[in-house]
């Protein structure tokens, strides 16, 4: 059986995508969140989901951190991100971190149907050649979206200025292990210390609005 989850924050929008996906898949097991907590909460059960749809600026997410996040717990789900916000900017940024496409809420339900039908193939959308800059940035974005996820949560908390200790008793965890954690997550980013992962992370806007 085909598993959707369908996250965003307005109730008649999801109403919308679940009636796109019933279209396409009409014995498809949906499964709605209005938070970032609510999908990830979803993202985590089994069956792993065939289609994730993620609205951009979810309820707990910043910037894009919401699209990180969820990839990083279902690396080889499929992110449909949906967001009001200008494509031309939007777009690249979520595939970078891990969507495989792009919807704008403007679209109409043959064109939501269409987005997902090509999402459940497997399909992935175009995106046109980058230049180096470019290139450097979607490379550094991939190397984020490597991380585990409580690797990516002790990244977001050093974007808001927050102590190794103060991410400990957040997380749970101890200190030691939020050092362990920013050295394996430091490596993956291929930086030397955490003002380079911070830069690095800030300039991707993974915690400021698109």
């Amino acid at each position: 059986m085909t598993y959707v989850v369908i996250a965003d924050d307005h109730p008649m929008f999801r109403a919308a995508l679940r009636v796109a996906v019933q279209g396409v898949a009409p014995s498809a097991l949906i499964r709605e969140a209005g938070t970032l907590d609510q999908a990830l909460e979803a993202v985590r059960a089994d069956p792993a989901p065939d289609l994730i749809l993620l609205d951009l600026r979810m309820p707990g997410a910043e910037g894009c951190s919401g699209v990180a996040m969820v990839h990083a717990e279902r690396p080889d789900a499929p992110i449909l991100v949906i967001s009001a916000a200008d494509p031309r900017s939007a777009a690249p940024q979520a595939r970078a971190w891990g969507a495989i496409g792009f919807l704008s809420k403007s679209a109409d339900l043959p064109a939501i149907e269409a987005a997902v039908a090509r999402a459940l193939n497997g399909e992935v959308d175009p995106l046109p050649q980058p230049d180096a800059a470019e290139a450097e940035l979607q490379d550094m974005a991939a190397r984020i979206a490597s991380l585990t996820p409580t690797q990516l949560k002790v990244l977001l908390g050093v974007l808001k200025g927050k102590l190794n200790k103060q991410i400990a008793f957040e997380l749970d965890i101890s200190e030691a292990t939020v050092k362990g954690h920013m050295t394996a997550l430091m490596r993956k980013m291929n930086v030397m210390n955490r003002t380079q992962a911070v830069l690095a992370a800030q300039a991707l806007q993974l915690d400021h609005p698109a």
